[in-house]
């Protein structure tokens, strides 16, 4: 599910800047200015993350954050989103201290804070996540009560869903398909856990990809929507479903990074899916270039999101809980728009020379092709990975 981008928060940041390139030294100064620091090149995941292919890239023309966030919602989109923020911090003292979502390490250091909320680095595998962090009731009435969700619901999703089933929805249907076929799965059923406004449901019926196509939306008139775009929709939590060992592709686009505890859905779609059936997962990645520049103003960093994996995490995540990670991608396709974005607001300020020429001097010349730079090295902030249900 697309999630809504949350309005600017002041931030502070208890981190040194992290380099995103091996290789390469790169700074940006909100103020005080931040001090270079070095990081390795990330560790290879079980399965290494794999380049998207080329021509994928070339033939598709480029994606701009404004085509799917529209400016002349933003300020309603904002307010609302900030009258839910403040009803979820009302009951922070509900809030549950947590280890660390992928490997349940309890050593930890500060990454930064933002609406409130204290965001750690896992001092074992380097998953950030937020911690105290709402309690499952107190997500279950966020989400069922969300006044943001409903108006993206409403207003956001169809100003925008033209260019979302273009750009977003049907090369993600393609992309799941190749990689259902690629990996030899029959397209018998097709679970998607958070469907949001049901346009990827919708995109698989009507190629008729899958016998069967089951969507799981736990909000209320999210779950609507896609009953009316004739969707079969469970109404429920996954772990609610009731659908047995039924699916050979459970898929979830940007939901994990939501959940109070990931193992126990990763532990529910095993169940759904049969011996040998693919997971197909999406969630932001930690080691993007986006979160990376930006740290905690990054869109991706809201009060929402409290799980921030990267492909080596996740990897092991799923691997200790009976899945064999077959690939990673980081097809992603708006990183540099987005700092560039930040940047001609005043939001944002580069103090390297060679981001200031990339992102903004000679933009028209070298953007795309920096986009794809970071989605071939496996940079972008957007991460694909992919997992087989073992047989025990």
């Amino acid at each position: 599910m697309l999630l809504p981008p949350p309005p600017a928060t002041p931030v502070q940041t208890t981190e040194p800047y992290h380099a995103a390139w091996p290789g390469i030294l790169v700074a940006v100064a909100p103020s005080p200015p931040r001090r270079y620091r070095w990081r390795a090149p990330v560790p290879p995941c079980p399965a290494a993350v794999s380049a998207v292919p080329q021509e994928s890239l070339m033939t598709t023309p480029p994606l701009r954050e404004h085509q799917i966030r529209p400016a002349d919602h933003a300020a309603e989109q904002a307010r609302l989103y900030a009258k839910d923020v403040a009803r979820l911090m009302a009951r922070s003292a509900e809030f549950v201290d947590v280890n660390c979502p992928a490997c349940a390490g309890p050593q930890r250091r500060p990454r930064f804070t933002k609406y409130g909320l204290a965001y750690h680095e896992c001092a074992a595998c380097s998953t950030v996540y937020v911690s105290p962090r709402p309690s499952p009731s107190v997500l279950k009435d966020y989400y069922e009560n969300s006044e943001n969700y409903a108006f993206w619901n409403a207003v956001i999703f169809p100003a925008s869903e033209a260019v979302r089933r273009e750009r977003i929805f049907r090369p993600r249907v393609e992309r799941t398909l190749e990689l259902a076929a690629r990996h030899g799965l029959q397209r018998g059923t097709l679970v998607e856990v958070g469907a949001g406004f049901g346009t990827f449901c919708e995109e698989l019926l009507a190629r008729k990809a899958f016998d069967r196509v089951v969507a799981i939306e736990p909000t209320p008139d999210l779950a609507r929507t896609c009953r009316a775009r004739g969707v079969e929709v469970v109404e429920a939590r996954i772990e609610e479903a009731g659908l047995g060992e039924t699916a050979d592709v459970v898929a979830s686009f940007e939901v994990i990074e939501h959940l109070f505890e990931p193992a126990e859905f990763v532990d529910a779609c095993r169940t759904m899916l049969r011996p040998g059936g693919l997971l197909v997962l999406t969630c932001p990645n930690i080691r993007g270039f986006d979160i990376d520049v930006l740290g905690a103003g990054s869109p991706a960093v809201d009060a929402e999101h409290l799980n921030y994996f990267h492909p080596d995490s996740l990897g092991r995540l799923l691997t200790a809980r009976g899945f064999e990670v077959l690939e990673a991608q980081t097809p992603g396709r708006l990183d540099a728009d987005i700092v560039r974005n930040r940047v001609l607001a005043g939001e944002h300020t580069l103090t390297d020379g060679f981001l200031q020429r990339v992102l903004v001097d000679e933009w028209d010349r070298v953007g795309e092709s920096f986009q794809q730079f970071l989605v071939q090295q496996g940079l972008s902030s957007n991460m694909w990975i992919v997992a087989r249900r073992t047989a025990a």
